[in-house]
This record gives structure tokens, C-alpha cells and sequence, in this order.
């Protein structure tokens, strides 16, 4: 209900306001959650079962991209450059009904070797606000699904009903996270690892976001660094998991400047140089798609 409301009154609060309200917040629940964020203990448990990383590589590094407006969209293929010329890969999942998703860009980004996947359908808040609204709108999710060749799913502002989610053509979904209190839906899975979505019909794998995302850490908290994600990373590669990260285009500045909504790009290639040169010899890169065939192959 909270989020509905927020839906609503969404469009009528100036965006600087709604930055400084989830800034406050933010703040409030770093102190009140710092005994589960940014690491849960728990979440580092092993699955039983568990095979591994492609060769015995001592963890996973994922990196995926919602594309949330026009904007962001028309920064992929920079952005595509610039973590290939560091030697990574990558995923992009768009909004295929809140602006134009041009298939020359779609193109170019899996002509690198990159992925594409679907972000919800209109980025409004609304899709799983009742089960005929997510039904009729999974219909359309499944066309842009066919129509990119993609496998992979992200619900927008990380919204989530697993359940309904089996209307989805996909092998992967990655809206959930292990722990994060600054989510509308903040019922982290307490995980590290993928694990698998199953009903009497239907599966998918799960991939949980295991780092805070990038407009929690440089727009609300204003961080300066990467001093959290480099703990956590460090954290997860003790126990062996998963490192899944989300970054926004949009909210990436290519000038180095921090404005209102954005943060300087070298914080984010900081991330990525940090992973390359103190773990080069013990970190797999794959895609979201890799990753679910390898553990299909393994787990069946």
C-alpha cells in the first residue's frame, strides 16, 4: 500500500525533494540496520549442493545495467566500451514502453559479446500492483523477450512476487538482492549464492544482487569512494559467492563531474580495476546467461 501511495504522489514531488526525503531515510536506516548491511553473516552460508565456480574459479563477478531513461539508454555503448577496453562483460536490461530502444544499440551490444534482457515494461510502479495488471503485462514482457533473444529479467525499483513471475519466458530473474533495507520491498533473501525458482510448471534461477547499488551509495549516501563496495567484494570472495552489481548509465557522469543525480565514472571503472588487479587470477566474468546454462548444466 506505502508503495502504491508513493506511485502516486510520485509525479507531483520535485525531484531534488524526493533525493533529499530518501537521503534522510537512507541515513536513518544505516544506523538502525548496520548489524545486516552491507554484509549478513548469514548470507554467506554455502548452499548445499553447491558446485562450484567454472574452473574452480574462487568467485562469480556479474555485471549487469538497468537502463531507466532515454538518457542512460543513449550512454550503453560508451559505457560497453569502456568495460570492454578493461576486459569485462556486461548486461543491459531496458524498459521497452518508457522510451526508444534502438536496435542498432541492442545490436551492438550482444555484436560485443554483451547481453540485453527486459526491465519491467514501463518503469511506473504499477506492475505487480495486482495479478490481472502483471498477467496482461507479462504478455507484452514475453513479446520483447522473444523479439530481443532474451532470456533475463529485472523488475524495476526491484519489485518482486516470484510466484507470478512463472508467466515469464525466462532462464533468470535478478530482482532480488541479499540485504538491502533501503528497497521498497526490503525482504533480502540472505544469499550470496544463485539459487532456483520452481513451481509445478515452470523455473528460473534466481541472482540476488550481493553489492549496494550505485545510486544508493553515490547519489543518497554521497560516498566518495568505493570503501563499501571494496569490503563487501572482499567479504564475498572469503566465502566464495556471488559478486552481482547494478549499475545505472544514467546516473554515471563520463565528464568525472557529481551533480544532483550523478557520480563520476571513475568511481565505477575504480570498481572495476579494484576486482581486475587484486583478484585477476580468481574471479569468473560471466554473463547473467552464461552463468544460468552453466549452472543448468551442473545442477541437472
Amino acid at each position: 500500500m506505502l508503495n502504491k501511495i508513493f506511485y502516486i504522489l510520485k509525479p507531483l514531488i520535485p525531484r531534488f525533494v524526493q533525493i533529499i526525503l530518501r537521503r534522510i531515510i537512507v541515513k536513518i536506516k544505516t544506523k538502525k540496520y548496520k548489524d545486516v548491511w552491507p554484509i549478513l553473516e548469514k548470507s554467506g552460508n554455502i548452499p548445499d549442493g553447491f558446485p562450484g565456480w567454472l574452473d574452480n574459479k574462487k568467485f562469480a563477478f556479474i555485471i549487469t545495467h538497468d537502463v531507466e531513461k532515454q538518457g542512460g539508454h543513449d550512454k550503453c555503448i560508451q559505457l560497453m566500451q569502456i568495460e570492454k577496453k578493461l576486459g569485462f562483460k556486461s548486461s543491459f536490461n531496458f524498459v521497452p514502453e518508457r522510451y526508444d530502444v534502438s536496435p542498432q544499440v541492442r545490436n551492438e551490444l550482444t555484436d560485443n559479446g554483451f547481453e540485453v534482457g527486459v526491465h519491467g515494461l514501463n518503469h511506473d510502479g504499477k506492475l505487480f500492483s495486482s495479478r490481472e495488471v502483471f498477467s496482461e503485462r507479462a504478455k507484452k514482457i514475453n513479446e520483447y523477450l522473444n523479439q530481443w533473444n532474451a532470456v533475463g529479467f529485472r523488475a524495476p525499483a526491484m519489485h518482486h512476487n516470484l510466484e507470478w513471475q512463472h508467466e515469464l519466458n525466462i532462464k533468470y530473474d535478478l530482482s532480488r538482492f541479499d540485504t538491502d533495507p533501503f528497497e521498497p520491498q526490503a525482504d533480502g533473501v540472505g544469499t550470496i549464492f544463485p539459487y532456483w525458482v520452481d513451481d509445478d510448471k515452470s523455473g528460473f534461477w534466481e541472482f540476488p544482487y550481493t553489492i549496494v547499488q550505485d545510486f544508493t551509495l553515490f547519489i543518497l549516501m554521497n560516498a566518495k569512494n568505493i570503501g563499501i563496495w571494496q569490503r563487501k567484494i572482499d567479504w564475498i570472495v572469503e566465502k566464495g559467492g556471488m559478486v552481482l552489481v547494478n549499475v545505472h548509465p544514467d546516473y554515471i557522469n563520463f565528464d568525472n563531474k557529481r551533480t544532483l543525480e550523478e557520480f563520476p565514472l571513475n568511481l565505477y571503472t575504480d570498481l572495476l580495476k579494484y576486482v581486475k588487479e587484486k583478484y585477476s587470477q580468481i574471479y569468473w566474468n560471466p554473463l547473467p546467461k552464461e552463468l544460468a546454462v552453466y549452472l543448468e548444466n551442473k545442477y541437472r
